[in-house]
């Protein structure tokens, strides 16, 4: 009899798994074993932290070690491990020349436009196919925790571990992170004001282009923008802090009220041009990022300008230097608002909750299971609640009851 146990595998738990649900756990580390194969082993005791029996929802502590029984990988298809070649001597020039700051928990690039964030159909250089030049031997690959269109600019936040990520996700999801935008718009705006239209998603696009939608599919969305200075009529520097993170925010605020982003033709067509010598590379720049580390305190970083977008602002004869201008407090939540961040309360409890939910589908604990066919809060038996107070059913040639009433004497006609 073969001997599997020697193929049994033992891991321990670092420190950036810490106080994560076990099926996570796999996720993170043995993504080709599903979750049925998981809950399974759990179920026959396979699955064993420090020894003891344990459930895909028990939660791990750094430190412990993790027995994980042979088999449940998927050999080939689209779940199957893949490994990324190695970067050339020029994508670790490029990833170098991002760098912009460096803390325990995050690194912090400046993108250039024209570099996308993540891979997608046709897309081979993007950011997240440069991270392995930050990772240290022996150290995790650190993640992308939020993303900025393809031909947008500046400050982009990047965790070092899975735990330094879920921390600022957080603060990006709770909007507890701030940021500020520069852009050049067409036209002229007023002075200042607050864009609060709803976006969705417009149909026939693929997901690839977002419209205002007043129905109930369109998304609470808000903009903060401010005119810093204008060139006569024809454009102006604006600065932007959204306070919701939609897809194609700003760009769609700005095309909405009648003043483009600059070199933006997806949403603001021939508008969004300016003759003359004015790049028509899109002028829209993530120049401020605040937001807090795990480690405490605060991090507030500014990105340089790109080479186009400081020209266009010579060139219009805007002074950099007068871009500067404090937070603006964020405004209180609309009613719509709350109810939006209550329905992702709503289904990321649910979320957290289904490992509970299959478990429970898979037969539970034997202690609290109750007889098949038996539903919670009725009666055992055949007939159930529904049956109580019904007479029973009357066999075929059998004479029907008597009607309750009163009795007649005997001897009486």
């Amino acid at each position: 009899m073969t001997d599997k146990s020697a193929n049994v595998r033992q891991f321990t738990v670092q420190a950036d798994d810490n106080d994560i649900r076990l099926d996570r756990w796999f996720k993170r580390h043995l993504p080709d074993i599903g979750f049925a194969t998981i809950s399974r082993w759990a179920r026959t005791g396979q699955i064993r932290v420090d020894g003891k029996r344990a459930d895909p929802a028990d939660h791990v502590m750094a430190g412990q070690i993790l027995r994980v029984p042979p088999g449940g990988l998927v050999a080939k298809g689209p779940r199957a491990a893949r490994t990324r070649a190695p970067l050339t001597a020029e994508q670790r020039e490029l990833a170098d020349s991002m760098l912009l700051h460096t803390t325990p928990s995050a690194l912090v690039l400046n993108k250039p436009p024209g570099l996308a964030t993540q891979g997608g159909s046709g897309t081979f250089q993007h950011v997240d196919g440069l991270l392995d030049a930050f990772a240290a031997e022996g150290a995790p690959r650190p993640k992308l925790v939020h993303r900025l269109d393809k031909d947008t600019s500046g400050v982009l936040l990047v965790a070092r571990s899975a735990n330094a990520a879920a921390w600022f996700s957080k603060r990006f999801s709770g909007r507890n992170a701030r940021k500020v935008y520069w852009a050049l718009v067409a036209g002229v705006p007023q002075d200042e004001g607050t864009i609060d239209l709803p976006l969705a998603k417009q149909p026939g696009t693929g997901g690839e282009k977002m419209m205002v939608d007043h129905s109930e599919l369109g998304q609470p969305s808000r903009t903060l923008y401010r005119v810093i200075d204008r060139a006569g009529n024809s454009a102006c520097w604006v600065e932007l802090q959204p306070f919701t993170g939609r897809t194609h925010q700003l760009r769609v605020h700005m095309a909405a009220i009648g003043h483009p982003i600059i070199g933006d033709g997806k949403y603001g067509g021939p508008d969004a041009f300016l003759s003359g010598s004015i790049s028509r590379k899109m002028h829209l720049h993530a120049r401020r990022l605040v937001i807090d580390l795990p480690e405490g305190g605060a991090l507030d970083v500014t990105a340089p300008l790109p080479e186009h977008f400081a020209a266009s602002l010579a060139q219009l004869g805007f002074v950099e230097s007068e871009g500067y201008s404090p937070l603006a407090p964020p405004p209180e939540p609309t009613k719509a608002e709350l109810k939006t961040a209550a329905k992702a309360h709503a289904k990321q409890y649910r979320k957290e909750r289904r490992g509970e939910r299959r478990k429970r589908a898979d037969g539970g604990d034997a202690t609290t299971r109750k007889p098949t066919g038996q539903r919670a809060g009725k009666p055992a038996g055949k007939s159930g609640a529904k049956s109580a107070g019904k007479p029973a059913a009357r066999k075929p040639g059998a004479r029907p009851a008597a009607k309750p009433g009163p009795r007649k004497p005997k001897g009486t006609a």
